[in-house]
């Protein structure tokens, strides 16, 4: 795809997010993004949350993650968002047996993660938060659910694999996109959400902002 100037004044899609797979999906769909990293206490958004709803379901916690994050970009960076920009948040979180599963951080945690689930079904629930600058504060929030059918990995390949240390930091302890890909029997559903950010959730928030996805495209 041929590269062009990107101009400071136009419209962009700004990624609330550090993750490497979530800007590897836009710049892949043509998109470069503005990149803005929150400042945000998962833990503690989590916690506020559950002060207010006694036992939210997945969706709300992801949905609720994402909007932090997103808020967070807008009061942070408001003077960096070019007009007309969408801001774009996430947060994904793996529901196996009823429990949301965050990322493993260690090798180790990996190793058992990887063991409780291989072979089995799991639902990847990614929560999705969209603003502009001229929204005044308001986020719209939206939830991708897709199912991930995971190979009956060896204890080898679990261990080899978390050795690497490429899903410590992956939701569900996984890539679709890279070494992950080979313990991925199949998926139902949005292959883009699996790696981290769903297009068509966010051709839908640009089109409600009255854009077309196009016009994002460098």
């Amino acid at each position: 795809m041929p590269e062009l100037p990107e101009r400071s004044d136009r419209p962009r899609i700004v990624l609330a997010s550090s993750s490497p797979s979530r800007l590897s999906v836009l710049r892949a769909a043509g998109v470069e993004p503005l990149v803005l990293v929150p400042g945000v206490d998962e833990d503690a958004a989590v916690a506020e949350l559950r002060s207010r709803v006694a036992d939210p379901t997945p969706a709300q916690v992801v949905s609720h993650l994402a909007a932090a994050k997103s808020r967070a970009v807008t009061d942070q960076f408001a003077g960096d968002i070019p007009a007309g920009s969408l801001v774009v948040a996430a947060d994904s979180m793996l529901l196996l047996d009823g429990e949301l599963q965050g990322k493993p951080h260690t090798v180790d945690r990996t190793v058992a993660r990887w063991r409780a689930q291989r072979g089995r079904s799991a639902t990847l629930v990614t929560g999705h938060a969209f603003t502009t600058p001229e929204d005044g504060g308001a986020v719209r929030t939206a939830v991708s659910e897709t199912v991930v059918h995971f190979a009956d990995a060896s204890d080898a390949d679990i261990a080899a694999y978390a050795a690497t240390g490429e899903p410590l930091e992956c939701a569900g302890a996984f890539t679709l996109e890279a070494l992950g890909g080979w313990f991925i029997d199949r998926i139902e559903g949005d292959p883009s959400s699996v790696i981290g950010l769903s297009l068509p959730l966010v051709r839908r928030a640009a089109a409600a902002a009255g854009h077309d996805i196009h016009e994002f495209w460098r």
